[in-house]
């Protein structure tokens, strides 16, 4: 890492804002939220916007979603969430997931909204237009880097290439008045690409959904009916996870692997990984149930800016085995709670899940570290900084 960066991500840290929920019988914040793909999607983005807003009504501030997609709903705490929609289109080659259109000018649609601050969640094509319109009305923005867009330029060839996106992505996020990012390995490569001011703001984890006592002993011998060991990955189905990558894993003897999600790649990796189990999507507490019943969670993917199927998977006892790259540096730490693979060998990969099939005492050891290694990593806790960060653009951009 550059000094410059490293020096970045440490003072990034040193200065986290007080957090500061208002005081009871204070007026909350109107927030508009603006998602670049909603419910009925289901991905990292979207869980984050709806556990962002069930925690900003509960903390009685007046949430409000700009999305693609979507109506109006009641969220998990009975606060009733508008929803204003923005003309959409499917992207070529993942026609499940509704995006929204260039829309030009959306002044209109946030001053009917009249919000105190923008939430950007993910920003692209309508976080840039909502942004733009944040500052000519004079609401302070907030945008959440979560997705790495030049990461998916490379990946899946789009004109420009990776260049070209960090170009739109300065253009983005210089508009707003402070960028949010997930992880250290992100915040410093955002310092690396000239993007500021930078906070660090990672993801909650459902300690309840995701925990070691929902393991499923039916499931787990249904699934590895000879004792085998049972290793999963839950992830979207898509090119920029390289599950293709678990091929070798999926062929050793004593190992059963599960694939639980859902996505564009799902037919071409069930032809490369035969010997593997597809689940579909999952949800609820039928993903809680087989996460915990899991031996091993597995991880190809390079390009994660957090990985939050990491971060559940540790909350359910689970050790995980992840690329040593991105947002899962910040959650794995090699030999105690899960293992880093480095390079991109899957034979290599292959060979440390061997490795642990044959000692299943050093699975157990890591296993006693996974849980606690993130217990502090609620989603009330991070919601708090989440505010906290809210309140402080809004105060220091003038806007009482």
């Amino acid at each position: 890492m550059p000094e410059e960066a490293l020096h970045a991500v440490q003072d990034v840290v040193r200065s986290e804002p007080v957090v500061a929920p208002p005081p009871p019988g204070g007026v909350g914040m109107r927030v508009a939220v603006v998602a670049e793909t909603f419910l009925p999607a289901v991905n990292g983005v979207v869980n984050s916007v709806l556990r962002l807003v069930d925690h900003l009504a509960v903390r009685g501030h007046d949430p409000v979603v700009v999305a693609p997609s979507g109506s109006g709903y009641e969220s998990r705490c009975g606060a009733w969430v508008e929803v204003a929609t923005v003309p959409s289109m499917r992207l070529p080659g993942y026609r499940q997931l509704s995006v929204a259109r260039p829309v030009g000018d959306l002044t209109r649609v946030l001053g009917r909204l009249t919000p105190d601050v923008v939430h950007l969640a993910s920003p692209a094509v309508l976080g840039l237009a909502a942004a733009r319109a944040a500052r000519t009305l004079g609401v302070p923005s907030v945008a959440v880097f979560q997705t790495d867009l030049a990461a998916y330029a490379e990946r899946y060839r789009l004109p420009g290439g990776p260049a070209a996106a960090w170009r739109y992505l300065r253009q983005v996020h210089e508009t707003a008045d402070l960028t949010l990012a997930p992880s250290t390995a992100t915040l410093a490569m955002l310092a690396r690409h000239g993007i500021s001011p930078v906070r660090l703001w990672p993801r909650g984890v459902d300690l309840e959904q995701f925990a070691p006592w929902h393991c499923d002993p039916r499931l787990r011998h249904e699934l590895a009916p000879n004792g085998e060991l049972l290793v999963g990955v839950v992830a979207r189905l898509a090119v920029e996870k390289r599950l293709e990558l678990l091929a070798p894993l999926s062929e050793l003897p004593g190992v059963r692997l599960v694939v639980a999600g859902d996505g564009p790649q799902r037919r071409q990796l069930a032809r490369r990984l035969p010997r593997a189990h597809f689940l579909g999507q999952l949800g609820g507490a039928g993903l809680g149930a087989l996460v915990a019943s899991l031996d091993l969670l597995v991880h190809p993917g390079a390009d994660e800016t957090f990985c939050q199927a990491v971060q559940e998977a540790l909350a359910a006892g689970v050790p995980a085995l992840v690329a040593a790259s991105g947002g899962p540096l910040d959650l794995v730490r090699h030999g105690q709670n899960g293992w880093l693979w480095a390079g991109e060998d899957p034979h290599l990969l292959a060979a440390m899940v061997a490795g642990l099939r044959d000692d299943r005492a050093a699975l157990r050891a890591a296993a006693t570290r996974a849980r606690p290694s993130v217990e502090a990593r609620t989603w009330g806790r991070i919601g708090d900084q989440l505010i906290g960060h809210l309140q402080h653009v809004r105060t220091t951009a003038g806007v009482h």
